[in-house]
């Protein structure tokens, strides 16, 4: 039987949100005041190196599915970034997730960064920063990065619909789960890896070109990057130790600081991972195996069974980061293709996920938990939290709270910004929210892509309802 839970939107009152916590033993912060105005939390300027963001918000990166197939950015990547700006958040972490070369797409669509699309990255921090005109009283304490990807096993650069994986290591589970083969010659070498870096050091130079404040050495949700660090079984210079483990973020940062002196980097980190899920008889997520302890080895952040945390390895991380002067961390948890729970919790899953196996707002907790343990550790990191989208309607309440105790320093917000990207405006000027733009979680922004569909929020965004996009969505979902 499909299990229940209460959805955020049913919690009408401060107080029945916080009885729900209390009776569920969740465990997140809330403040019942408001505050607004320049003395608020969340409008405090936040110090990174030698910059100050000009609020406590952040625009998370997500991934298009809309750029034309040589990389480019269509009208529709130009009408997100340009709700970016309208926003108010001072921290753009990303913005998008920009492949450093063809075979590392996610999807053909994704846009990519070399010398032919540099003009258009260009372009599209300029729409960002004329809409953020239109809102704030001044574009110099907002802070424009770029996320730069290699998407690794779960690389589809020539099909929507099929992998082209490029992996660290033969990994037991999700070989299988996605169609390769127990021991596949799609292991890429250490040379590759060494040709990788290269094409990433190259993809800085260009964003520092084109503007951007800081680059994205993304190692989260999967991508080959996060893969890297669970190498335990990869022989070579790149897997093994954690030493080599982390050997290709080190040769990044070398690369960059000779070649783009001056760009500041930030690492968007999968802090922590499970084993596989996948659907039980009843449609809700179930570990596609059972370990006993220190027989899952392949979850970074993992406790050895596949269903818990150890934070050695994370807080080793985050040492690594400091040792290399890098400011930014932006805290993130496992990965949407195979434990999208964890991930991103949501109260409907996409249309190749599993129904949730827990209230989804433990997911919320769980991930705040983590960043608020790593930020108690290395309070002179800048740590950004995930996973506030969730929390909907008492977003606000958490959020606040959670910067004015110290559990991270910003906050971060997706799939909110595709669906209400006035919300930081609203919450620091201390209007009420405008409840129907609120992300109710129902995943049509990840099902649509899943179906080779543009990405977007279909339920709530007026201009996606239109598209003919919205029918096709509906009849994949029946």
């Amino acid at each position: 039987m499909e299990k229940k839970f209460k959805r955020v939107a049913a919690l009408k009152s401060e107080a029945e949100f916080v009885a729900y916590l209390q009776e569920n033993a969740i465990d997140l912060p809330f403040d019942a005041e408001l505050q607004s105005g320049a003395q608020a939390a969340l409008a405090q300027t936040l110090k990174v190196a030698d910059y100050s963001v000009g609020n406590r918000f952040c625009v998370l990166p997500m991934e298009g599915w809309d750029g034309t197939l040589d990389g480019r950015p269509t009208e529709l990547t130009i009408r997100r970034w340009r709700r970016f700006g309208l926003s108010g958040a001072k921290l753009v972490w990303g913005g998008e997730a920009v492949a450093v070369r063809h075979d590392g797409r996610a999807n053909p669509n994704q846009l990519m960064i070399n010398r032919e699309t540099q003009g258009d990255l260009v372009h599209l921090r300029q729409v960002l920063l004329s809409a953020h005109r239109e809102v704030a009283e001044t574009t110099h304490d907002l802070l424009i990065g770029l996320q730069l990807t290699h998407s690794g096993r779960f690389a589809r650069p020539n099909d929507k619909k099929r992998l082209d994986a490029l992996i660290a290591y033969d990994h037991p589970m999700l070989n299988a789960k996605f169609g390769l083969p127990a021991h596949s010659d799609r292991v890429v070498s250490d040379g590759w890896l060494d040709d990788l870096i290269a094409d990433f050091v190259r993809a800085a130079v260009l964003a520092q070109g084109a503007g951007y404040d800081f680059v994205d050495l993304k190692h989260c949700h999967g991508y080959l990057g996060h893969e890297l660090l669970s190498a335990v079984d990869r022989p070579g210079r790149y897997g093994g130790s954690f030493e080599n483990r982390t050997r290709f973020l080190r040769e990044l940062v070398s690369g960059i600081r000779r070649d783009a002196p001056g760009l500041q980097m930030g690492v968007r980190l999968s802090a922590f991972d499970f084993m596989p899920f996948q659907k039980g008889h009843d449609n809700v997520g179930v570990p596609a195996a059972v370990f006993g302890p220190g027989e899952y080895r392949y979850a970074f952040g993992g406790d050895g069974t596949g269903l818990g945390i150890d934070l050695a390895e994370p807080l080793a991380f985050l040492r690594t980061l400091e040792e290399l002067s890098i400011p930014l961390v932006c805290i993130t948890a496992g990965s949407p293709y195979y434990v999208p729970h964890i991930q991103r919790p949501a109260y409907t899953p996409p249309s190749d996920g599993y129904l949730p196996p827990e209230d989804p707002l433990l997911g919320v907790a769980r991930q705040m938990w983590v960043a608020r343990q790593l930020k108690a550790r290395f309070p002179r990191l800048v740590v950004v939290g995930s996973a506030y989208s969730c929390l909907q309607d008492w977003l606000p309440n958490v959020a606040q709270a959670a910067v004015r105790l110290g559990w991270a320093d910003s906050v971060g917000l997706g799939r909110m910004i595709l669906s209400y990207p006035a919300m930081p405006l609203d919450i620091l000027a201390g209007r009420p929210l405008q409840r129907k733009a609120i992300c109710r979680t129902f995943s049509d922004c990840t099902t649509a892509p899943r179906n080779g569909l543009v990405s977007g929020c279909y339920p709530l965004d007026e201009y996606y309802k239109q598209r003919p996009e919205a029918e096709l969505l509906a009849q994949s979902k029946k």
